[in-house]
């Protein structure tokens, strides 16, 4: 080779498809906090009726049940940290799941032998969604709704047919 060589190959293939799927949560850390302080004022006004009325045991109970609703949250936001990226380059795709433990999964499949595979219903939608290749199936989009995984779907195959096409060259983009 020589020094004036214009051909430099790209070391990194085109991404054609990236994608990071995460648990929904309706409730962001400020409305965890109001309705905790809500459900805290509601329970202590309660229980100090019912200790006024003699019944002083209720008082306990309502603090109980204020702690257990704070932890079933814990539990629901800590769920929330699960992610699940889905990459497809010309060569590979590429699904890598974290779960809210932080427990790495990783599955490399060749995007000219992968199917995208879908059950559903047509009262509901698509309810899964798989990526077959050889053998093993991989599930994909899980915690997406119905719509969100018809989208998902469209797109993903979309990056697949592109993959399995090729790339072209275009020199003007």
């Amino acid at each position: 080779m020589t020094a004036g060589n214009d051909f430099d190959p790209p070391l990194d293939p085109p991404t054609l498809f990236s994608a990071r799927v995460t648990p929904h949560r309706s409730l962001n850390r400020i409305g965890f906090l109001v309705l905790m302080t809500f459900i805290g004022i509601v329970s202590f006004v309660a229980g100090v009726a019912f200790c006024l009325m003699g019944a002083w045991p209720v008082l306990g109970f309502f603090g109980l049940d204020v702690l257990v609703i704070y932890w079933a949250f814990r539990i629901n936001f800590r769920s929330a940290d699960a992610t699940e990226d889905i990459v497809v380059t010309p060569s590979e795709l590429r699904v890598r799941r974290v779960s809210h433990r932080g427990r790495l999964i990783e599955w490399s499949f060749n995007p000219l032998w992968v199917q995208l595979e879908q059950t559903g219903d047509p009262e509901f939608g698509i309810e899964r969604l798989y990526l077959v290749s050889r053998g093993r199936r991989v599930s994909v989009g899980h915690v997406l709704g119905p719509d969100e995984k018809a989208s998902f779907a469209k797109a993903l195959l979309a990056a697949l047919q592109t993959a399995k096409r090729g790339i072209t060259y275009n020199p003007v983009a």
